[in-house]
């Protein structure tokens, strides 16, 4: 180990139990702890956190509360960096208060003269012009700009970034390894949930923060959490990673009529994988409540439990024979473990994402056509083996790009010294 050692604050969505981000952030931690060994750095990280006692017993760092400004402040004047990212965090989609508070707090850090990573950010999709100036003021001052796609390069550029100052990379979570065996044990089995009686009751607009839906489960029925014995290499096993995002659930009508062809058609296994708790559990709920019963045609369904840990939730993606995600990070857990995968899109991410594989989007969140999905799904099955061979150079490189924010940020580290 070198004697060089740094502490560098990590600002992002965290601890707000997302898989995808959390998955963000662990591989962050990951590649910088790689460092360690490839470059003779220590880098101590400390993550600012919706839930600090949370983050600090998963992931063993320190951590702040993000939204105690004080207390961020003076950590920055002790630490010797920052990083911001991953994630889609510069966007306005989700709200007008995102853009400013993660720029507010990489303001913090150069006030404190401290240097910034932009660390691969998904920028956009912005709306509001007024925060075109400022993002490029802020990341004109940033000692290092990358971004995990050519759109969000294009997007800075028209913002007025030199195109010299920002590198593309790939969304860390590509370099996401698989948990230790031993750790989450064997590959969990299906359950049936032909005969649980979910009742799903309509609300509003589903980006509401308490906009849910509630469930029933009878108690006398099986529960669609429960892990029994059965052979799940006997049919293929499809994961489903479902959100809820438009209002008369188009997309996720269109989604459920599909599965319900494919399991009737031939034996599948449905996986329902929730990575957001927990609105995609609702989601999920929705969705086979409109499928119905499949029992007869031999196919089975289940749901993940709760599952918070990215490497966990990778472990269920990787035995997977074919990924149907809406969730960005459900597609890049697939690819990074070359697993065939089919996106939906909602945002400009998910087609994003999908322009680096060679791949569009399977349908959107305005409409998905249950013939054409149910063709789509057919068609990677039959040909998974073409389709691993045909994507196997894209993943590689994004797997390979994945790595260089770290890099990056060692060696930088290790040139002031």
């Amino acid at each position: 180990m070198g004697s060089v050692s740094v502490q560098i604050v990590i600002s992002g969505y965290y601890g707000f139990r997302n898989s995808g981000d959390e998955a963000v952030l662990k591989s962050i931690l990951n590649s910088l702890a790689d460092q360690e060994q490839t470059a003779g750095i220590k880098i101590v990280p400390v993550v600012l956190s919706n839930d600090p006692e949370w983050t600090a017993r998963m992931y063993g760092v320190r951590s702040v509360h993000r939204m105690k400004l004080g207390e961020i402040r003076a950590l920055m004047k002790e630490s010797d960096g920052l990083i911001s990212g991953g994630g889609s965090l510069l966007q306005d989609a989700t709200g007008p208060l995102t853009i400013p508070y993660y720029l507010g707090i990489i303001h913090i850090a150069q006030w404190a003269r401290k240097p910034v990573f932009i660390y691969a950010q998904g920028v956009g999709p912005v709306e509001k012009g007024v925060f075109f100036k400022w993002i490029r003021n802020v990341f004109r001052k940033s000692a290092y700009v990358s971004v995990r796609d050519q759109e969000s390069a294009a997007l800075l550029g028209r913002m007025g970034l030199d195109s010299n100052r920002i590198t593309v990379v790939a969304d860390p979570v590509m370099g996401l390894p698989l948990p230790d065996h031993e750790a989450f044990g064997a590959a969990p089995s299906a359950v049936s949930m032909q005969n649980s009686p979910l009742k799903v009751a309509e609300t509003g607009h589903p980006d509401a923060e308490n906009d849910m839906i509630p469930l029933a489960v009878d108690s006398n029925t099986v529960n669609p959490n429960v892990h029994v014995e059965a052979d799940a290499n006997a049919v293929p096993l499809i994961g489903i990673s479902l959100r809820f995002w438009d209002k008369q659930r188009r997309e996720l009508n269109g989604i459920a009529d599909a599965l319900q062809q494919l399991a009737r058609q031939r034996p599948v296994h449905l996986r329902f994988l929730p990575f957001h708790l927990p609105e995609d559990e609702q989601a999920s709920a929705y969705v086979i409540q409109r499928i119905g019963d499949i029992h007869t045609s031999g196919s089975t369904i289940s749901t993940a439990e709760q599952i918070v840990d990215p490497q966990q939730m990778l472990a269920e993606v990787s035995r997977c024979d074919l990924v149907l995600g809406m969730r960005l990070h459900s597609l890049i857990y697939a690819a990074s473990q070359h697993v065939p995968l089919l996106g939906i899109s909602y945002d400009p991410k998910i087609d994003q994402f999908l322009n680096r594989l060679a791949i569009q989007p399977s349908g959107t969140s305005e409409e998905v056509q249950p013939d054409r999905l149910l063709n789509d799904m057919l068609h990677v099955l039959d040909t998974a083996v073409e389709w691993k061979q045909d994507k196997a150079a894209y993943i590689a490189a994004l797997k390979q790009d994945a790595a260089q924010p770290a890099k990056f940020i060692a060696h930088y580290f290790l040139g002031q010294r």
